[in-house]
This record gives C-alpha cells, sequence and structure tokens, in this order.
C-alpha cells in the first residue's frame, strides 16, 4: 500500500519517510541494480535492508524530535525575587520517573507541531512532584509529543519550586513562573502560529494545583512581564490535581511545602482552590482515580462541584484503579484517558484549525 511521505527537515537535510514494503523492496532493487530473485540470499539482504531502515526512521525521527524541542529561559535578564546562591539544579532518575529538583533557573521548553497540522490550540503544562520536585518527563516531555500529534503546541515548564534558598517569596514564586510562561506564548503567538484567545494550562498533581491556582488567581497578576496580557489561561486540564487544603482530603506535604508548616486558616483557604472558583473561572477537565491514596480522588470531585455551582463548563472522568502518577499511561485500564482528554478539547471547538 503506498505510504505517505513524511518530510523531516533541519540543518538543510530532508528525509522521506515512506511506509510499506514496496517502497523497501523499491530500495533493494535499485541499490543492487538487478531483478530480484527469489533465493535465501536475497531474502537475508531484505531482512537487513528492512532493520536498517526500521533504524533509520526511528534514528532520524528522534533527532527531528530533539531538534523540534527548544528550551528558552523563563526571563531575560534577573530572575525575579532571587536569592543568590550556587546553581544546585540537579535532574536524575528517582525509580522509574525522572526528576528536577533544586530548580534555581526556570525555563520553557517549546514543542511545536508541525506547520500543516498546527489549529492554533496551545497547552502550557505544569509537571508534578509536590512543589518538592519536577517530575518533568512522564508529566511534561512525554504529553507536550502527544499534543503535537494533535496538532497543539505544547509548552513543558521548569518552574522554581517554594524554596527560601531559591527565592525570597515561596509562596508565590510557582505562581510567577506559570503565569510567565502564559505571558511568554501570548506574547509569541503570532510566531509560534497560536491563537492568543486559545491558550490553556495543564497540570498533574501537584502542578495540578498550580494550574488550578492560575486559573482561579488570575486577578493576581505576579509576572513582571504581563503588562497588559491577560493571565487568564482559557482552559484548564487537570490530571489526578492537588486542588484543597480541607484536612480531610488536603495532600498535606504539597501544601507544607508551598505554605510552610503551621499556615494559617486564611492562607490554606487562599489556596484551597474549590473556594476561589467563581463563574470567570475557565472550562476545565479533570481526571483521577478511585484508587489515588496520595491525593485523594475527592480534589477533584470538590472542584467540579464548585464549577458547577458557579456553571462553568466542565468535565470528570474518574477511573476505579490506576493510584497516582501514571502520566498518560493508566495500567490499569484499556481506556486510554488522553483520547478522553483530546474529545473534550474537540468538543469545545479547540481542535478546529483556526
Amino acid at each position: 500500500m503506498r505510504g505517505t511521505p513524511v518530510v523531516f527537515k533541519g540543518k538543510r537535510k530532508i528525509f522521506c519517510a515512506f511506509t510499506g514494503f514496496q517502497y523497501i523492496e523499491m530500495l533493494f532493487r535499485i541499490s543492487l541494480k538487478a531483478k530480484p530473485k527469489t533465493t535465501k540470499t536475497y531474502h537475508h539482504k531484505m531482512k537487513k535492508l528492512l532493520l536498517f531502515s526500521i533504524i533509520s526512521f526511528l534514528t532520524i525521527s528522534m533527532v527531528y524530535s530533539q531538534q523540534n524541542a527548544r528550551e528558552i529561559p523563563l526571563y531575560e535578564g534577573k530572575i525575579p525575587n532571587e536569592v543568590p546562591g550556587p546553581d544546585e539544579e540537579k535532574g536524575e532518575m528517582s525509580g522509574d520517573i525522572y526528576v528536577v529538583r533544586k530548580v534555581r533557573k526556570p525555563t520553557l521548553t517549546v514543542y511545536l507541531p508541525a506547520k500543516e497540522k498546527a489549529n492554533g490550540t496551545a497547552v502550557v503544562i505544569l509537571p508534578g512532584g509536590g512543589y518538592g520536585i519536577v517530575a518533568s518527563r512522564h508529566e511534561g516531555v512525554d504529553v507536550a509529543k502527544k499534543f503535537n500529534e494533535q496538532g497543539i503546541a505544547a509548552f513543558v515548564v521548569k518552574y522554581r519550586l517554594p524554596d527560601a534558598k531559591v527565592t525570597s517569596n515561596p509562596e508565590i514564586t510557582p505562581l510567577q513562573d506559570a503565569q510567565q510562561a502564559l505571558t511568554i506564548v501570548r506574547k509569541r503567538a503570532k510566531e509560534w502560529d497560536i491563537n492568543p484567545a486559545r491558550v490553556g494550562i495543564m497540570g498533574f498533581s501537584a502542578g495540578g494545583h498550580l494550574a488550578s491556582t492560575v486559573g482561579t488567581h488570575f486577578n493576581n497578576v505576579v509576572a513582571p512581564a504581563a503588562g497588559k496580557v491577560s493571565v487568564r489561561p482559557d482552559f484548564m486540564l487537570l490530571i489526578y490535581p492537588v486542588i484543597s487544603g480541607d484536612p480531610a482530603i488536603a495532600h498535606q506535604g504539597s501544601f507544607n511545602n508551598l505554605l510552610g508548616k503551621g499556615a494559617s486558616v486564611e492562607k490554606i483557604k487562599e489556596y484551597s482552590n474549590e473556594q476561589q472558583v467563581t463563574a470567570q473561572t475557565p472550562p476545565t477537565f479533570l481526571l483521577h482515580a478511585s484508587d489515588d491514596n496520595v491525593v485523594k480522588s475527592a480534589n477533584s470531585i470538590v472542584f467540579y462541584q464548585a464549577l458547577m455551582q458557579n456553571k462553568v463548563p466542565a468535565e470528570l472522568h474518574i477511573y476505579q484503579n490506576g493510584g497516582h502518577g501514571f502520566g498518560l499511561n493508566n495500567k490499569t485500564t484499556q481506556d486510554y484517558w488522553f483520547d478522553r482528554c483530546t474529545n473534550w478539547l474537540s468538543s469545545n471547538g479547540l481542535l478546529k484549525a483556526n
């Protein structure tokens, strides 16, 4: 069957990938300059060529993906609230996930879809980590690439954590970085073929708390570059999010890291985002697992209820199993939640060409 040519351009190199055994055989015939015969030698060479073709395609695809991702600093010049000190940032494997610790220089990694696929929608992604680490790969990079397949531009934020060694104002620093990321995306929307009115925010776990803070505290502008640019996201995607400081359902570690132990009742209420929902809160997609023993599914439920009370469009999916921190792949079900997410985006007109 005739395959669709896929053209990869980078550093003036062009590679066309054709699917289908017939094309591999065609290349083989050309390379031999002879009519192939059905012999053991022929089949042995064909297997070698097939293996070579697969390896070449995967290698070039990986190189293209790496070239397509570009990491830029969140701030040009001085980083707000920075406490001078050594850069001790460290990326490492923690069990089977990749995490970044002690972020001092926040960045935004840009993942753009193929120009012919781009539909104008963008998502700023905030990985989780309990406000103690940033799980940048399975809750960041991997998700960004999936959005690109849907024609959506994606931006992974490596945000500063509420660490007094890094920032003089730990409480607002993650929000500051998240708002700054939204600001950059909207300011450079034309350059990146994005509709500035279709920029959403996504967060996993504590990153979901940060995303929901962005979506409920947008009148409190703390990003220095915002100016007249809105820091209200146009939609939210909250995946097993931390939401509430209610002791019955709170993820206490996240709240302790963000606000410090012994935070006042008023401060906890301020960051209990189910209590901050208004009619202006953006439309929201929520996902959780019933057996999540780290961040209780009640966090998503109370946020959904608040959205309903304020007549904000929302959709909530709760799986029977899955636990916490599964990223794209909930291995307990054949259902693929990312499909549910893209269906929701489509139903809200966010996958239509701009």
